[in-house]
């Protein structure tokens, strides 16, 4: 949640902001490093910015390497995408980021919700960019993933899908998310399987749309971001 801040807040953590955005774990082990603590902790994302997310220990060791003494391993993150993000304007709730938590759940909570998760010059919370979570691999969005296949069947294909392979023999590999047809599994496979995608050398990655409901907005959120050029 986005709140204002008190002036003990240093600003170098809200990035000069009034407010700072406060999470609550909810994993034992991070539980136990904050319960050992006596003061806030403060910590940015485990990922170079722009960059996929990580959601398990080697993805952060891949990243950083030698610039970390100690990565804290609580095994591979069970949601895999990154938390929903609510503020207030003018005692408004504001959706920053879409997330883990779906719209639709909070929404029977506590009514409608502003979505507003755009903002390039100034974001109210991460994940606000239109290009983020990318891949290095070129990477494309596209609900007519067929089509676009043979557009490129010459090229080296690594795909991302929902539920289904593509019958082709064309294609190098391809990522299933869910074979139940999941969107939750579904989230929680989305960046492992980007990252394996995108160590393949591929020429192109092409990720299908999802189900634009519950946390399919979400997945498609985090696509429509990683394919922005």
């Amino acid at each position: 949640m986005v709140l204002k801040k008190k002036d003990s807040v240093p600003n170098r953590v809200t990035a000069g902001k009034n407010t700072v955005a406060i999470r609550i774990p909810n994993h034992p082990v991070v539980l136990q490093l904050l319960q050992s603590l006596d003061f806030p902790l403060a910590a940015p994302s485990a990922n170079l910015f722009g960059s996929i997310s990580p959601t398990n220990a080697n993805h952060v060791a891949t990243y950083f390497q030698n610039d970390l003494q100690m990565i804290l391993d609580g095994g591979n993150c069970q949601k895999g995408i990154e938390s929903t993000i609510i503020g207030f304007e003018n005692n408004e709730p504001i959706l920053y980021r879409l997330g883990s938590l779906s719209i639709e759940d909070i929404e029977n909570s506590i009514g409608k919700v502003q979505i507003k998760n755009n903002n390039e010059k100034s974001p109210d919370a991460p994940g606000m960019l239109s290009r983020h979570y990318a891949p290095k691999t070129p990477t494309l969005l596209e609900e007519d993933v067929a089509t676009l296949v043979n557009k490129n069947k010459e090229k080296k294909i690594g795909l991302l899908l929902f539920d289904k392979p593509l019958e082709t023999e064309i294609i190098y590999h391809q990522e299933i998310l869910s074979k139940n047809s999941d969107l939750k599994e579904a989230a929680a496979n989305l960046y492992a399987a980007l990252h394996r995608l995108d160590k393949m050398n591929l020429d192109i990655i092409i990720a299908q749309e999802f189900p634009n409901h519950s946390l399919g907005k979400s997945i498609n959120d985090r696509l429509t971001r990683a394919t922005k050029k």
